[in-house]
């Protein structure tokens, strides 16, 4: 099957996603030609992964460069001189509304070709709820020949805001269970906590949604009771503002901010527990990658974080801002070696249910669904 990828090549968690399911089709046989302005951070080399750069000329007329424009006329080159089988567009914004113009030009010369949209939390929540954007996500979305959610609360936010006439499928992110997968790391781990020092950890783009400022609000009540650090992981808008605030807490010199990170698996592979304080998240990829690397979460009860955090198993879940909650709850997982270790053992075997293994077949069966109902309306 040839299949394009279009997505944001980011950090976030719609740009991985998509990053990893092609390069996880190119390794079971399928051609996968990934659409984006920079190759994706995770992709790596398969000799069936092909990378098709859109490029944006700049003109003095434009304050806006038109991206979606050139996204669409790149998808159309692509899909012409590579005989595509179908579009899966990650994050409708904009790649749905463009996958839908690229078929209309292509349906004038003679050629059609199915495309998937798949929902991943802020292109509907926040983006697309904005009376801007709103009539052209919910006609893109509707003129998909299939949609696919993260999360059960991500599909049914979608069908409450907006005016979906189709079903959307459920299907969860997953994790490279074979790349996140705890590693002894010992040496560096004494490195950064040469006493034996507990270490949290925290991993996002550092947007308002995020509320990195919790995650050092409740490093400071468990840093009080526990001898520990934090490490911040990644980059974005609040990373300033975070930093500041840690400049005048007197536990500062047991924060790092490590900017983004390629081998996340081993800074996970050396971390105790892992904070999650978002306003709302879709899913919580970076919540399951520290699973499967064994340690246990701390976040919020919003979003999809209930369907992959479970409460006093896997982790625990509080109310949004309620770092006194949240920091209690770290101090009893880390306060005791034993119960660290359980909830480390329950976190790994809960993060296989996610694993790619059992994910990706769903996306194949949805792809040869979406075929084969498109060669019954052709024919």
């Amino acid at each position: 099957m040839k299949i394009g990828i279009v997505c944001y090549p980011t950090f976030g968690g719609s740009g991985v996603l998509a990053t990893e399911l092609g390069m996880a089709l190119s390794a079971k046989g399928h051609e996968v030609h990934f659409i984006t302005y920079q190759q994706p951070v995770r992709l790596n080399f398969h000799p069936n992964i092909y990378y098709h750069e859109v490029t944006v000329p700049t003109y003095p007329l434009f304050d806006f460069p038109p991206y979606e424009t050139a996204l669409t006329s790149t998808m159309v080159h692509v899909i012409m001189n590579n005989e595509l089988d179908l579009l899966h567009v990650h994050y409708a914004i904009p790649h749905a509304s463009a996958a839908y113009f690229a078929r209309q030009i292509l349906k004038k010369a003679g050629r059609d070709i199915p495309y998937i949209t798949t929902l991943h939390g802020t292109d509907i929540t926040l983006v697309g709820k904005d009376q801007t954007y709103a009539p052209v996500v919910t006609f893109s979305i509707n003129e998909s020949d299939a949609i696919t959610a993260v999360s059960s609360n991500l599909r049914d936010e979608t069908y409450k805001h907006f005016k979906i006439e189709k079903d959307i499928q459920v299907i969860p992110n997953f994790v490279d269970t074979d790349r996140f997968q705890h590693s002894n790391k010992q040496h560096f781990k004494t490195m950064l906590a040469p006493n034996g020092e507990r270490i949290l950890a925290h991993v996002s783009n550092f947007r308002k949604v995020k509320r990195v400022e919790d995650v050092i609000s409740v490093f400071q009540k468990v840093n009080a009771q526990i001898p520990s650090k934090l490490l911040m992981i990644g980059d974005g808008p609040e990373r300033q503002n975070a930093e500041e605030l840690c400049r005048t807490l007197p536990m500062c010199h047991d924060i790092r901010f490590l900017g983004k990170q390629e081998q996340v698996d081993e800074i996970l592979s050396i971390t105790d527990l892992f904070i999650l304080p978002s306003q709302y998240e879709s899913f919580g990829l970076s919540a399951l990658e520290a699973m499967a690397c064994g340690v246990p979460v701390i976040s919020t009860n919003a979003g999809g974080l209930p369907e992959i955090n479970v409460q006093g198993k896997t982790g625990y879940l509080s109310d949004v801002g309620d770092v006194d909650d949240m920091a209690k709850h770290a101090i009893h997982i880390l306060s005791s070696d034993d119960r660290l270790k359980e909830f480390k053992h329950a976190a790994i075997e809960h993060a296989r249910t996610f694993s790619r293994a059992r994910i990706i077949p769903l996306y194949e069966q949805l792809y040869d669904n979406v075929l084969a109902n498109y060669k019954t309306v052709v024919e």
